[in-house]
């Protein structure tokens, strides 16, 4: 059998961004090594990010995203630093990236890992696995709106920020989460809105989950406020399954489960163009940690869970689930860093990973 490449567009981009996607890429090549010549990665490297824009006047190349389309991945670190603000940092790289390449669905696990202290109160907490599925094109992060009257005087600017929902960009996401839905022992899917609110956008996407949910008679649904679904994630996180949400909804409330089950530092996600047109980006959750980049100390499993996100996404589903089995049998001995209680640094994390997935493949 032929061995299969895939080519990987690598943005480290700022702060412990960096220092985890190196921890990713060890992970990576040690599967490709155990795979004995089934698959391999080559990596293209993008300097990318904060620096990139404090000497040259932008995040990335006017050609970035045409750059990227020709891969079969993006692996991506975290973006932002003191003196670039967030807003340039975050509209020139990753939402750049995002928009541009139609990553149209982000997909957020939330996971309780074994031994790593929680924040929730529940007493069956090792039984909590939900999704977040986020619309990644549109909606509150459309970019649409501006800022005038400031020459008229001090107090007297105004700004005007709108969000903008498309019939179709409501309904492929929708239509993704019931799809997702029924893949998962449970088959349900959340809604989350304010369309209490916001009469226009959100009252059209719950027209739209209502049609499509027509379509899906075998899927269990149901629909939320955003501010009551924040207290669901504390008082019954045992009702989610399938959680999908505008674009700044889905993004505030992964955060939520993300902090609820121990740290930001161990969520994973995908940006996902689903139609295979371009590639996919993969990142963690948190963000670039200034003030701990360079120590040595950044928590890599949200990096290294978001490559076994982009394992699957490739078809490697076994090579997926032993790093998720080795980032669980990690934290289930005790090896972590200090955002869960620990006392274990970044590269620690990641030799104990590879060490279980040295054993799982001694074994096999």
């Amino acid at each position: 059998m032929e061995k299969k490449i895939y080519r990987i567009a690598v943005i480290p981009g700022d702060g412990i961004g960096i220092e985890v996607v190196n921890e990713g890429i060890r992970v990576l090549e040690h599967l490709a090594k155990q795979s004995e010549e089934k698959f391999a990665f080559e990596y293209d490297y993008f300097p990318w990010g904060c620096e990139y824009y404090l000497k040259y006047g932008k995040m990335m190349d006017e050609d970035g995203v045409e750059k990227l389309k020709d891969y079969d991945a993006i692996y991506f670190g975290a973006v932002g630093y003191p003196g670039v603000p967030d807003h340039i940092s975050l509209w020139g790289l990753r939402i750049a990236i995002c928009q541009g390449l139609d990553q149209w669905a982000n997909i957020r696990p939330v996971e309780f890992l074994p031994g790593v202290p929680k924040r929730l109160n529940h007493p069956d907490i090792d039984s909590l696995n939900w999704v977040l599925i986020r619309e990644n094109s549109e909606g509150e992060y459309s970019g649409i709106g501006g800022r005038n009257f400031s020459s008229r005087g001090d107090g007297k600017e105004v700004a005007v920020q709108s969000s903008l929902f498309t019939e179709h960009g409501c309904e492929r996401i929708i239509r993704y989460a019931f799809d997702m839905a029924r893949t998962r022992k449970r088959k349900k899917v959340t809604s989350v809105t304010k369309s209490n609110a916001q009469q226009y956008g959100m009252v059209l996407w719950d027209e739209v989950f209502d049609r499509v949910s027509k379509e899906y008679p075998d899927v269990e649904t149901d629909q939320w406020l955003v501010d009551a679904m924040a207290a669901q994630f504390v008082l019954h996180p045992e009702e989610l399954e399938v959680v999908v949400a505008s674009n700044l909804f889905a993004d505030i409330l992964s955060d939520l489960g993300s902090a609820l089950s121990g740290s930001l530092g161990i969520a994973a996600s995908a940006n996902i163009n689903p139609e295979g047109h371009t590639p996919s980006m993969f990142e963690s959750v948190h963000g670039s940690a200034p003030d701990i980049a360079g120590k040595g100390i950044a928590n890599p499993i949200g990096t290294i869970g978001s490559a076994a996100l982009m394992l699957e996404h490739f078809g490697l589903k076994d090579e997926a689930k032993q790093v998720n089995d080795a980032i669980k049998e990690t934290t289930n001995q005790g090896i972590l860093t200090r955002d869960i209680g620990g006392t274990a640094d970044t590269k620690d994390i990641t030799n104990a990973i590879i060490n279980s997935l040295s054993s799982v493949y001694n074994k096999a």
